[in-house]
């Protein structure tokens, strides 16, 4: 790519360029189970700090944090393991973990967020990459990053270019959240109806199920029975999971067929929608459709909640992945949704770790474990009832991460095209009105 950089530009070093440079590299905190949250390479992800696992004692921060305390805007970019991630620090209390470098602009040079989409930008990977060292692990020391040059156009012109390009980023955030508290309901109504036992309990109690319209609460029974697990509602029963739920169902792919291609690492470990399929031609793995879940089968992957639910490829298309994934499907009348939130209950998942095998690397369910799983099964119409209230909610997750999908199509042609000197802000915030407009 060609970079011929507007009158008014200038490259300046990122040594010149900065107000502090933060480097932890070389540390190693003591984790502890709560406390402050720790940003590590493993979560910088994609633009964004994805949620922190790990954290650090609140009372040996100021220890720890001894080479410099990070500050809201900052920028974070992973130095290794991969190289590249590029983030910014929101106001929250964090701590800085290894393989991490943190940037911070000279105020009257820099602005923190565009300094953000010019790091992601195609001219400073490139440098990135050229100045980086290692054969499978690419990795760039500060010395080298120091050197590493940032377009930089007028301070005012930075501020329109981070604006933009931000207010994509803003809404494919919102809409992220919007997809947790969507999937979060869904999750609720499941522990709620099938776990919890709660609308039977409220009835016992003679009270109308909070949240829940008469028709459906009529359904449910007032009273539980006995069952081999523990008391169940009443008219459901205990039933082994291929009873209603195939594992690993058969399906028709002939070798060498292009078809949708979903490596492990694109399956979520949260949201049930797994993202980034390529088209790859069918050797040998699982076969899938719309409407399966997927469980990952291995180690650690299983552990993180690597669970997907199949809901965007056409209704005659076959997908594929990797033979680490098991397969659930139920069988009508129970509504294919049931099978995804069936996996990502802590009973289940609890006992396919339980039920791993292999004592030396990567230990893998076996997909016969599942003959020995048993659940209450509700009845038909409950059950149907929890498909109608869940369907809708997916499908606007769903859409949602299309929208998202094209936003972030915009914004990284945007940002290519702004650092390129290729369009300039009046340009790029006609381009952002037109999407608008095409919208509503």
């Amino acid at each position: 790519m060609t970079f011929d950089f507007p009158d008014g530009w200038q490259l300046q070093s990122v040594e010149d360029s900065m107000k502090a440079i933060i480097d932890y590299r070389g540390k190693t905190p003591r984790k502890t189970p709560s406390g402050v949250p720790l940003i590590t390479a493993k979560i910088v992800k994609d633009g964004r700090i994805m949620p922190p696992t790990e954290f650090i004692a609140s009372e040996g921060y100021d220890s720890w944090m001894n080479r410099g305390l990070p500050e809201p805007g900052d920028v974070v970019m992973t130095t290794e393991a991969p190289l590249g991630e590029i983030a910014q620090i929101d106001n929250r209390k964090v701590a800085l973990g290894q393989r991490l470098i943190t940037l911070r602009g000279k105020p009257d040079v820099l602005n923190n967020t565009y300094l953000k989409f010019a790091m992601q930008a195609a001219f400073v990977q490139n440098q990135l990459k050229a100045r980086s060292t290692g054969t499978t692990v690419l990795g760039i020391s500060q010395r080298e990053l120091r050197k590493v040059e940032i377009p930089l156009p007028p301070l005012s012109e930075q501020h329109h270019i981070a604006h933009i390009l931000g207010t994509l980023d803003e809404k494919i955030e919102l809409n992220r959240q919007m997809n947790e508290t969507l999937e979060a309901t869904a999750r609720a109504i499941f522990k709620s109806w099938f776990v919890d036992f709660d609308p039977v309990k409220s009835k016992m109690e003679g009270h109308k199920p909070p949240c829940m319209n008469p028709e459906i609460a009529a359904l449910f029974p007032s009273a539980f029975q006995d069952s081999p697990l523990r008391k169940i509602p009443e008219g459901w029963k205990v039933v082994a999971l291929p009873e209603v739920i195939e594992v690993n169902p058969r399906r028709v792919l002939k070798k060498e067929t292009i078809a949708p291609y979903l490596p492990m690492q694109n399956l979520p470990t949260q949201g049930h929608r797994p993202d980034n399929w390529t088209s790859r031609e069918f050797n040998s793995g699982t076969k899938f459709i719309n409407g399966d879940t997927l469980l990952a089968r291995i180690t650690p992957c299983l552990e993180n909640g690597k669970t997907g639910f199949v809901d965007f490829l056409r209704e005659d298309e076959v997908g594929w992945g990797s033979t680490e994934y098991i397969i659930l499907r139920p069988k009508p009348p129970f509504p294919v949704e049931f099978g995804y939130y069936l996996a990502r209950s802590d009973s289940l998942r609890v006992f396919a770790i339980h039920n791993m095998t292999g004592t030396t690397g990567r230990q893998r369910v076996p997909a016969s474990c599942f003959d020995y799983y048993q659940f209450a099964a509700p009845t038909v119409p409950i059950v149907q009832e929890f498909g109608k209230i869940v369907k809708p909610l997916m499908k606007k997750i769903r859409m949602n991460n299309q929208q998202s999908h094209t936003l972030s199509q915009i914004r990284d042609r945007l940002l290519s095209k702004l650092l390129s000197g290729e369009i300039h802000v009046d340009d790029a915030a006609g381009i952002l009105e037109e999407n608008d407009d095409r919208k509503s």
